[in-house]
């Protein structure tokens, strides 16, 4: 048991796998509710997990509410509404995620999974807003789930490389492009439905994914955004190159003697005269 917890521990916080870190801090946070919801349950305390998460880490879509809740537009792609939608996000972001990583680097998952998480916000927020048809229903509505953030993570996979072909239960093989296209339309569909502000989350991280790849195909990575450039220094060297020792001829025995101390200390542990030694014999 031991043993699992420190491979545990490992690949999601010291593997580098970004796909391993989201999928372990999604469940580890989600367990961690679900299990204070029972003990709270078995105390009959009033106090209810679920709406003290959406109104402390759920994105508000009063904008009103945002300069007090700026911080959830992060928090909230870490919580879910229930094991399935944990499940089916976790599933999602791990067959795509697989895909996503054989083809670009862990920087640039960490980019798109944060950024349409964002993104996903922001539409939400900026939906609900400008739509007459939600006009009604803005107070005290809240939005939580890692969906915009795995949807940025499909598309962008699927805009990358859209004839990568996956195998589906009941269905075979199925490219991976028909599979992000079903995903956005099932989500624009649901624009009219009870879960109207999810759905726009979905396609505020859809179209994040797929500027992000389009972006990066034109030659423009998105995700060095944030690198840090070194700082440019002028060094002045005031001290004299030193002269490196000529060696007309490096006897056997020398050579032998160098060999020696790599076979029992390491070739780092060489001087660098028998270094440059061994360097001039080799040349010979």
């Amino acid at each position: 048991m031991n043993n699992t917890f420190k491979d545990l521990k490992y690949k999601i916080f010291q593997s580098g796998n970004p796909l391993f870190f989201y999928i372990g801090i999604n469940a580890i946070l989600f367990l961690a509710t679900a299990i204070i919801s029972v003990f709270l349950f078995l105390g009959k305390s009033d106090f209810i997990v679920g709406e003290w998460i959406r109104d402390y880490f759920g994105v508000p879509a009063a904008v009103s509410s945002l300069p007090t809740r700026f911080y959830t537009v992060l928090t909230y792609m870490f919580f879910h509404d229930g094991f399935l939608h944990l499940l089916f996000n976790m599933l999602g972001l791990f067959w795509f995620g697989n895909i996503f990583m054989n083809f670009l680097n862990s920087k640039q998952f960490h980019f798109v999974y944060l950024a349409g998480g964002f993104a996903g916000a922001l539409i939400y927020i900026a939906g609900l807003n400008i739509f007459p048809a939600y006009a009604g229903g803005l107070v005290g509505q809240t939005v939580i789930g890692s969906s915009a953030a795995v949807m940025a993570i499909i598309v962008a996979t699927a805009t990358l490389v859209p004839n990568y072909t996956i195998m589906l239960m009941l269905i075979g093989e199925v490219k991976i492009k028909w599979v992000a296209i079903a995903y956005f339309l099932i989500s624009f569909i649901g624009l009219s439905s009870v879960n109207a502000g999810g759905n726009l989350a979905h396609i505020g991280g859809a179209i994040l994914g797929f500027a992000f790849i389009k972006s990066l195909q034109s030659g423009r990575d998105w995700s060095k955004l944030f690198e840090r450039k070194p700082k440019l220094r002028v060094v002045k060297n005031e001290t004299p190159p030193v002269k490196k020792p000529a060696f007309k001829d490096v006897s056997q025995k020398e050579i032998d003697e160098i060999l020696d101390k790599i076979s029992s200390s390491g070739y780092d542990k060489l001087t660098p005269t028998e270094k440059e030694k061994l360097f001039k014999a080799s040349k010979d």
